[in-house]
């Protein structure tokens, strides 16, 4: 019988430590044969960048053509908790104008910036309405049945 016990309570700890063992996620461009530090400003071009690296994650909104974007990171959710973010690089590859590769440039967790959100709303024209009149609004407004004296084609005065 004490052995049953010390084998459940055994069981049972190793339970409570699994528990509190991380979910470890890899998210985004993940480098299989190279990395992106292995492109060497003048002498690699957009083909063997693509060759090495394949497409990008993103690219600059404003040139396209001329800044690559390689982003990946890896987060941390512990049981009923929110994934944070442990580790972040981003691979900001740019390009001059005859294709080679012009600059390499490696940015990590450290560089990113916090933006607070502002939660106020933009205000609509008109007024507000209460519950009571937007269920009620529209009641008594239908159209009256047409008489003879309607002329065709004119919107009656209501």
């Amino acid at each position: 019988m004490p052995r049953s016990k010390l084998l459940i309570a055994a069981l049972a700890a190793a339970a409570l430590t699994a528990a509190c063992a991380p979910v470890i996620g890899q998210n985004g461009f993940q480098a299989v044969d190279a990395k992106p530090a292995d492109i060497v400003a003048g002498t690699d071009t957009r083909e063997t960048v693509l060759t090495k690296l394949g497409t990008p994650s993103t690219t600059s909104t404003f040139e396209s053509d001329s800044i690559w974007y390689y982003m990946s990171q890896v987060t941390e959710k512990y049981t009923y908790n929110r994934p944070q973010v442990t580790q972040r690089t981003i691979t900001e590859i740019t390009f001059n104008d005859a294709g080679q590769v012009a600059a390499v440039r490696t940015l990590g967790l450290e560089d990113g910036q916090r933006i607070a959100m502002n939660d106020r709303e933009t205000p609509t024209r008109g007024r507000q309405l209460t519950i009571l009149e937007q269920l009620l609004g529209n009641v008594a407004r239908g159209q009256l049945p047409r008489t003879e004296e309607d002329i065709p084609g004119q919107r009656r005065p209501d």
